[in-house]
């Protein structure tokens, strides 16, 4: 059976309580039995003082001198308190008792392993003995002392006072129990509140935030806690509702491109240039329609990767090589691609993801890049930085913040001037973070831009 929240908080503070309970009705009957007890102890010390004063002896013999504490009340009835006094030689001959001890009655010589104190019986009354040697002028033991007094009352006492905290124990816990069931609805009324608010936020209002607290309690960092996931959740979702709708419209434009043309060549018997003028066409939007899926194919497994491998990769040479793929598209706009990257230069990474991240930015930086212009990659060493900078027509600062965003592509003047999805720069964003490189973006309009990769030490 699973309990509710509220009642497991009150279980436990029920069986705290119980621990602290046992432990106070312990000490209390503890105390009461010392106390008790110690009081009779006290008594019989008293009066073994009022018996040995009225002694005397004669080498091994006991005088017991005539005085009126032997004929005390309380040395002759066996009602109320009595006091029962007993002297008896080494052999255990009684040489003395009181009035109150029948011929048939006799106190018990518990031993010497007992100690001076212990419990007995007399009458089926129970009492408290002391017993205590007595010795002569040399200090040599010629008889005992046995004293004892009731202890009726004081283990009435110590009985009831056990029957009250057994009957009270539970009795406490059941309180504690229910008290602390309330107290836990109480406390966690809010909560339920929380539940029922969170419960009702769906899609279709997930705009909607939790109510903070007045109190700036856990109860509050908790609430706080959803709202920035509810914030993190409805972000995700718009970015997902536009990725679609983004995604549908990149993969519709190429594939009405290649009916509109399939259906202007089955309208009417066509010359055979014509023909391969629209076969050709259509070929570069399949091609088109091609690097969209890789893409998307590429960010997808980039999204459900965990870590990259860290290995110890030469800057110079990965550039070298990603430069060579390039060099045609930067000679057809008669762009200057200079590497300026020391044959040294060694960083920390996945080899596949960097040779990706600078595939994307040089491609970037040529496609956007002017004619006659320049692209430059530089290494830093002091700040392990690798800047790829182009002189083309450059990002607005509107646009700046947007442009890792999947399919998101610049104003309309950097859009219809180069073809493209808007998938690369975010593949970028992707790979970097999962290298824990830190990238960041630089631009002006008309001057160009600049994308700086900052390695870890």
């Amino acid at each position: 059976m699973t309990l509710k929240f509220k009642n497991r908080i009150a279980l436990f503070n029920t069986l705290a309580v119980a621990f602290t309970t046992a432990l106070v009705f312990c000490a209390i009957y503890l105390v009461v039995y010392k106390t008790a007890y110690g009081h009779l102890d006290d008594d019989i010390l008293l009066e073994k003082e009022e018996v040995f004063s009225n002694l005397d002896w004669h080498r091994d013999s006991i005088i017991i001198n005539k005085m009126p504490e032997w004929d005390e009340a309380e040395h002759n009835q066996v009602e109320v308190n009595p006091t029962f006094l007993q002297i008896a030689d080494l052999k255990d001959k009684v040489i003395f008792r009181s009035t109150n001890l029948l011929e048939n009655q006799a106190l018990s010589n518990p031993g010497k392993n007992q100690g001076p104190f212990y419990n007995g019986e007399i009458n089926n009354q129970r009492v408290r003995l002391g017993h205590f040697p007595i010795t002569n002028e040399a200090g040599v033991n010629i008889g005992q002392l046995t004293i004892a007094v009731s202890q009726q009352e004081s283990y009435t006492i110590l009985n009831n006072l056990i029957w009250v905290l057994l009957i009270t124990f539970p009795l406490v816990l059941i309180v504690q129990f229910i008290v602390s069931s309330l107290a836990a609805s109480k406390a966690i009324a809010p909560v339920n509140q929380l539940i029922a608010s969170a419960s009702k936020i769906s899609d279709s209002n997930i705009s909607t935030r939790l109510v903070l607290p007045d109190h700036q309690d856990e109860l509050y960092q908790l609430t706080l806690t959803i709202n920035e996931l509810l914030a993190r959740i409805e972000t995700s979702m718009l970015q997902q509702k536009q990725f679609t709708s983004d995604a549908s419209h990149e993969i519709r434009t190429p594939l009405s491109g290649i009916r509109g043309t399939l259906e202007v060549l089955i309208r009417k018997q066509r010359d055979p240039q014509v023909y391969e003028e629209k076969i050709a066409a259509t070929i570069k939007e399949v091609d088109r329609l091609d690097s969209l899926l890789e893409q998307l194919l590429q960010l997808a497994r980039l999204d459900s990767s965990k870590a990259a491998r860290a290995e110890t990769i030469s800057l110079a040479e990965l550039i070298t090589l990603s430069g060579e793929k390039w060099k045609k598209q930067a000679a057809e706009k008669h762009i200057n691609l200079q590497l300026n990257i020391p044959e040294d230069v060694t960083v920390m990474g996945d080899q596949l993801y960097l040779e990706l991240i600078i595939d994307n930015l040089l491609s970037n930086a040529i496609k956007y890049g002017k004619v006659n212009g320049n692209v430059i990659a530089n290494w830093n060493e002091a700040t392990k930085t690798l800047s790829v900078n182009d002189d083309g027509i450059g990002i607005s600062a509107k646009d700046l913040p947007n442009i890792f965003n999947r399919f998101y592509r610049a104003d309309e003047s950097r859009s219809s001037a180069v073809k493209g999805n808007g998938l690369g720069l975010s593949i970028v964003k992707k790979l970097t973070d999962l290298q824990h490189i830190n990238l960041r973006a630089e631009s002006q309009p008309g001057k160009g831009s600049t994308f700086i990769l900052q390695f870890p030490s």
